[in-house]
């Protein structure tokens, strides 16, 4: 009795993790993966070699639709409606996660109302200048730009972005308490009227900034790395340039509806580490000057959290007043 007894209970374990196996898997189906900004930017470029790697190792169509508008939120707000299978993702910079602070009237709360799923990436922001301005070092662009503010208006891809940070940084380095800025549908449209003289700023993700200023259509200052990148050598940091306090980046992250269940999360979180690593692997981060991040779906919570307070603080600091 007692042997019939340890077999069943034995056989009863195994079903049960058979069962929880097969609630991990994705069902058949491709998955989407939401961008909220323009096609053409650092936050896109990242999302399609995710998708890419993503979709081969699961061997599922993965597919990046770019949904620009509302500083990113008609894209968030896309995903948090979403049906909650896990088969449609958010893939967004650290703008996503303070559409409270910058938002009048945000239509969600990005750490309430969504499920956090894995944190990919980080990337330094580089400054680059409109190609027909005589400065070249950042000491020159600050000087400039306080002698005549109304000559000088900084692009920003998205409020909250890391480029918008990146951005209140440089003005309160150089005491900047006049520099107009101009808000813009994601890094492409931003960067356009850079190389075309109507706006003379921009402060962005290196991965988004790089084609551009390697072929002389802007022009590049300086990085907010501790020390240089790999796939800018040239470019000197902002602690080179003498303003040692200067640093900050960029992150990556991917975000799935509120409700979507814990083992679908757990699930994704594990397979796109596990892209991460290939792609970092090959080789295919670094050349876009992204450092990978693999970490837990709690790890990418608590960063959030922390990231969020820190970021909320600096707006406060600059006079921020939410749109």
């Amino acid at each position: 009795m007692y042997q019939i007894t340890r077999r069943v209970a034995a056989w009863t374990l195994m079903l049960m993790g058979c069962a929880a196996t097969a609630q991990t898997k994705l069902p058949e189906g491709p998955i989407k993966i939401v961008v909220p900004f323009a096609a053409g930017g650092g936050v896109d470029s990242a999302a399609r070699l995710i998708a890419r790697q993503l979709g081969t190792n699961l061997n599922l169509p993965v597919v990046v639709e770019n949904k620009p508008g509302a500083n990113g939120s008609v894209g968030g707000k896309f995903v948090q409606t979403a049906h909650p299978d896990g088969q449609t993702l958010l893939f967004s910079a650290s703008t996503h996660a303070l559409a409270k602070q910058v938002m009048a009237n945000p239509p969600y709360d990005p750490q309430a109302d969504f499920a956090a799923v894995a944190r990919v990436g980080v990337a330094p922001l580089m400054m680059v200048i409109s190609p027909h301005l005589p400065e070249t070092k950042l000491s020159e662009v600050m000087s400039a730009a306080k002698q005549s503010p109304e000559k000088w208006t900084a692009a920003l891809p998205a409020l909250g972005a890391a480029s918008h940070l990146g951005t209140l940084m440089f003005a309160k380095q150089g005491q900047l308490t006049n520099l107009v800025t101009a808000v813009y549908k994601g890094t492409a449209p931003a960067l356009t009227d850079v190389a075309g003289g109507h706006v003379q700023i921009q402060i962005d993700a290196i991965i988004a900034l790089q084609g551009m200023a390697k072929s002389g259509k802007v022009k590049p200052i300086m990085v907010t790395s501790a020390k240089r990148s790999p796939v800018m050598p040239h470019v000197p940091t902002a602690i080179e340039s003498g303003y040692p306090k200067f640093v900050t980046e960029s992150w990556y992250g991917v975000w799935a509806p509120k409700s979507t269940p814990v083992d679908r999360v757990q699930f994704l979180n594990k397979a796109i580490n596990e892209a991460v690593q290939q792609l970092t692997k090959a080789g295919s981060f670094e050349q876009m000057g992204i450092e990978p991040v693999t970490e837990s779906v709690d790890d990418f919570k608590k960063y959030t959290a922390g990231y969020v307070s820190e970021s909320a603080d600096l707006l406060k600091g600059a006079g921020f007043k939410p749109e």
